[in-house]
């Protein structure tokens, strides 16, 4: 049985609710590993899944979890269906690009950690949060009326000239 399949099954019901004293139980391990990872600075971690998983002091379910939630954080991560206990793994930890993931996924109680403050600087941390928060906000310009100067900067009515061109 592979073991994020098996996460799945321990946190999720038959109606695809998450079982909440599953996850807070998975979310307090989480945050322990996090903190070890930036307490000890670690950016590269190697061995199997079990040994990674002994090393941070998580079940292999669990560590198969955790794999989902830095997957989008490190390359070279193995597809999450087929690992398996003996599956070698490599992590690479950025810890810039391993914050804004954080951002990103609204995890508050992870990207708060106080261990962040021996990596980042507090405006180092504004800095990438804010750099994260843009990569996702949609600018929307205002709709040009045909009757009003071209944004080009041709002086001439939007519906003379590059409306005339889009149509």
């Amino acid at each position: 049985m592979e073991l994020f399949d098996a996460w799945k099954r321990q946190a999720f019901d038959a109606q695809g609710q998450a079982v909440k004293h599953v996850w807070d139980d998975y979310m307090a391990r989480e945050k322990k590993v996090y903190q070890k990872i930036l307490r000890e600075k670690m950016t590269h971690v190697e061995g199997t899944v079990a040994q990674v998983a002994e090393n941070f002091e998580l079940n292999t379910v669990h560590m198969a979890a955790f794999l989902d939630g830095i997957h989008a954080a490190v390359d070279g991560l193995p597809a999450l269906d087929e690992v398996t206990e003996e599956t070698a793994i490599t992590l690479d930890i950025d810890f810039k690009r391993l914050y804004q993931q954080m951002v990103a996924y609204k995890a508050k109680p992870l990207y708060s950690l106080v261990e962040w403050d021996d990596i980042f600087t507090p405006e180092q941390q504004k800095e990438f949060y804010m750099e994260q928060k843009k990569k996702h906000t949609v600018v929307r310009s205002d709709k040009v009326g045909r009757n009003e100067p071209c944004p080009c900067g041709s002086g001439k009515k939007y519906k003379k000239c590059c409306s005339a061109k889009a149509e």
